[in-house]
């Protein structure tokens, strides 16, 4: 099927053809004849197969030109980087369009938010924070909502958005089209389907949490830090192929260290984002890896989910995440667009028992390699890396005798009572009497 077979206007077919787009993707060709109906949909399917175009194409189909200033369409994602890539795809959709497209998240100057709010829109894109703390300044008002889209639903829930999404629903109006996209589900999920969707229709294009084919995996036991930096080094070294890689990695501060030593080795071939660095410098890290200034990227989880970096050809998990999931998000940043990718993770003791989980997820095992005998393996352990021992008390324990009480008798001291103190003791020697204190005679 090529778009051109769906029922979509000469203006979207337009600006898909700028885009060079000719087929859509097995989730764009179930989900727009559903949400082009106006029944609730819930859409399950991998980062990486086109969940964007997948609810924007029948969307944009269905919306007629106003000029009303409220928005009709509400959009909400995790992330502000993935704010900002949902925008930017719905404005090359409506290159040839009359449709106001905005996007608003946190960490940045909410007047100026309100501003664009107030001056009008038609779409709206939102993370769920922002969003709230927007429609409390009453400048948005979310009751012409006609059709209300989650996406990366899955990766919310897990940011604690819980909160923010239950309000944002209850500000809804009722009678509305819900749209849900997630790359896995759980009963925290359909408990939300249940309460505020209306017989949705489910689309499945993979089973929950099972990575791409496409993407080949690999990893290595490797024992500590210092030899995840040797073994990485190595890899980069040796394998000219990783022209686009993304190395993931457990802390904002590890991050940072690595990108240290790796940038000491490759000057200028090295980028790092993560939630600490400033707005505009996570945009500039990402424009430099994607045009390939950067060969290699160092993130944390913030841009597993949704970000829409093409052509990554390596994804390297320098440190195995703790949750099944996260790893499915994390590989499938490669292997996008029917493309081959390769996943390479680094497995020390602790991280055995997330693997496990991992392949009992993907009902796949991961294949081991072996460790590369020209890399050193190094001794040395991080302070993260030692285990916490509890101190043991060596200080001499005093001795209770069996029966209760004391065991020595008082010391002469500690056998007197108190009398009073010694002024007033000398003071009735003296006068044969205590000294009172006599008021004034009036």
């Amino acid at each position: 099927m090529n778009f051109s077979d769906l029922k979509l206007t000469r203006p979207i077919l337009n600006a898909l053809e700028d885009l060079e787009y000719i087929h859509p993707t097995p989730i764009q060709e179930k989900a727009f004849p559903l949400i082009l109906s106006g029944k609730d949909m819930i859409g399950v399917a991998q980062t990486g197969t086109g969940k964007t175009f997948a609810y924007l194409l029948p969307i944009l189909r269905n919306l007629k030109f106003s000029e009303q200033r409220q928005p009709r369409v509400l959009i909400i994602v995790p992330t502000r980087e993935l704010v900002m890539q949902v925008v930017e795809e719905a404005k090359s959709l409506t290159k040839y369009m009359s449709v106001r497209v905005a996007g608003v998240y946190g960490g940045t100057n909410i007047n100026t938010q309100k501003q664009v709010v107030y001056d009008g829109l038609d779409i709206l894109v939102a993370t769920p924070g922002r969003l709230v703390d927007l429609a409390l300044t009453k400048v948005l008002r979310l009751k012409n909502i006609k059709q209300f889209v989650i996406d990366e639903m899955d990766e919310m829930l897990n940011l604690g958005f819980r909160p923010q999404i239950l309000n944002i629903l209850d500000l809804l109006p009722e009678k509305r089209q819900n749209i849900l996209f997630s790359a896995t589900t759980n009963d925290d999920i359909e408990l939300i389907i249940n309460d505020f969707f209306i017989e949705p229709t489910k689309i499945e294009i993979v089973k929950s949490g099972t990575p791409l084919e496409l993407i080949n995996q690999f990893a290595y036991d490797v024992p500590n830090y210092h030899t995840k930096v040797n073994l990485l080094n190595h890899i980069l070294d040796t394998n000219k192929t990783i022209t686009k890689g993304l190395v993931f990695v457990a802390s904002k501060k590890l991050a940072d260290r690595l990108h240290e030593t790796l940038n000491a080795i490759y000057p200028d071939q090295i980028g790092v984002i993560h939630s600490n660095k400033a707005q505009n410098l996570r945009f500039k890290t990402l424009d430099l890896f994607e045009d390939g200034t950067y060969r290699v990227l160092i993130a944390t989880e913030i841009i597993a989910r949704g970000m829409d970096i093409r052509d990554v050809s390596h994804v390297v998990n320098f440190d195995l995440p703790n949750n099944a999931a996260n790893y499915i998000h994390r590989i499938g940043r490669t292997g996008r667009a029917e493309a081959k990718g390769v996943a390479i993770s680094f497995i020390n003791e602790v991280e055995k028992m997330y693997q496990e989980e991992i392949e009992n997820l993907m009902n796949k095992n991961i294949k081991m390699l072996d460790f590369p005998e020209e890399v050193e393996v190094s001794t040395i352990f991080t302070d993260e890396e030692l285990p916490s021992f509890h101190q043991k008390n060596y200080l001499p324990q005093h001795k209770i005798q069996e029966g209760g009480g004391a065991f020595h008798d008082k010391k002469d001291k500690n056998t007197k009572v108190n009398l009073g103190g010694s002024y007033r003791r000398i003071i009735k020697a003296k006068y044969k009497k205590p000294k009172k204190r006599s008021g004034k005679k009036k």
